[in-house]
């Protein structure tokens, strides 16, 4: 550690699976020290997405400075490499006011960006991608994954087998360098910040979380989700028939998109949303205990365990 990460006060991190209370703590902790939260969600910088990116109301956006929130048209390019580079920026930044952060989200790469930096990876090979794109068309995203798992289950763990993107760039990766993704990340020498980390993850029973889970969907439904995803259906309908960007394909906007083409039924749609989102809150876990630094605590169950966790949060250096 540098002498002026020791100088500089810790950098609080929260992190935890969806649907876990990352927010609410988040808040209660800036709150008590007076920080800004740096939002490490890869949806909620975007505009046009509110309901099904769970976004703080704009109360609670007026009362403390959210940083990575509201920043972003969809369709503008952001990738978890740009967040970790301009987020340690924006936390020296803050340093520099005399102020304090927290970071709050469940983005993983978002994540491992901010505390780990990342490997150096070699750039895309159309020869190779255009094979595995033929190779995935003509067997399929379930033979592919088991190849991938083979290889490297732990990052086949933390990828959904359905999604394509980072199934064939894993793919890709050890082709090019004989080596898988979680190989090269750790020899990959994490990028210097000169920034001090204490990281805090939330932990919830699996089936209290997946009840969670299902009430917010719930809520997210009756608070207009369904509008909300309507709108962008018809305002976005050529990057959507193009496949579309990674914000568009995410659960809880990807499934209404299905019902508004006829290929499923409503209540079939928000039974999926519950479904993704519980594989998703999985796979977050998945990543969060392989990959990254993490101190488990128990999530609060009340506002009382929720203050009480706060200060403890708040004394730790």
């Amino acid at each position: 550690m540098s002498s002026s990460a020791s100088r500089q006060p810790p950098v609080i991190v929260l992190l935890g699976p969806t649907a876990s209370g990352k927010s609410a703590l988040a808040l209660a902790v800036a709150r008590r020290i007076g920080g800004e939260i740096i939002s490490a969600d890869s949806r909620q910088i975007y505009r046009e997405l509110t309901i099904g990116a769970a976004k703080p109301s704009s109360e609670v956006l007026e009362e403390v400075k959210h940083h990575f929130v509201n920043e972003k048209n969809i369709g503008e390019p952001f990738t978890a490499g740009d967040f970790a580079v301009d987020a340690v920026e924006r936390i020296h930044d803050i340093h520099r006011r005399e102020g304090r952060v927290v970071v709050a989200g469940g983005s993983t790469l978002y994540l491992e960006g901010i505390l780990k930096g990342f490997a150096d990876l070699p750039p895309a090979d159309p020869e190779i991608r255009g094979r595995l794109l033929v190779e995935l068309e003509r067997f399929g995203n379930a033979e592919l994954y088991e190849r991938l798992r083979l290889r490297d289950p732990e990052q086949a763990a933390t990828l959904d087998p359905t999604k394509s993107h980072r199934l064939i760039r894993s793919l890709e990766i050890i082709e090019l360098t004989g080596k898988s993704v979680t190989e090269l990340h750790a020899l990959g020498k994490a990028r210097n910040s000169g920034l001090r980390f204490i990281t805090f993850g939330l932990s919830r029973p699996r089936e209290m979380l997946y009840q969670r889970i299902n009430q917010r969907t719930d809520a997210m439904i009756d608070a207009g989700l369904c509008d909300e995803a309507e709108q962008l259906y018809h305002k976005y309908r050529e990057l959507l028939a193009d496949k579309g960007t990674s914000a568009l394909k995410s659960v809880g906007y990807q499934e209404l998109f299905h019902y508004f083409d006829g290929a499923i039924n409503y209540a079939d749609a928000v039974a999926l949303i519950k479904q993704h989102t519980r594989n998703y809150a999985k796979r977050q876990l998945t990543f969060f205990n392989n990959r990254l630094p993490v101190t488990w605590v128990d999530a609060p169950k009340n506002s009382r365990e929720l203050v009480t966790l706060a200060s403890t949060i708040e004394n730790e250096n």
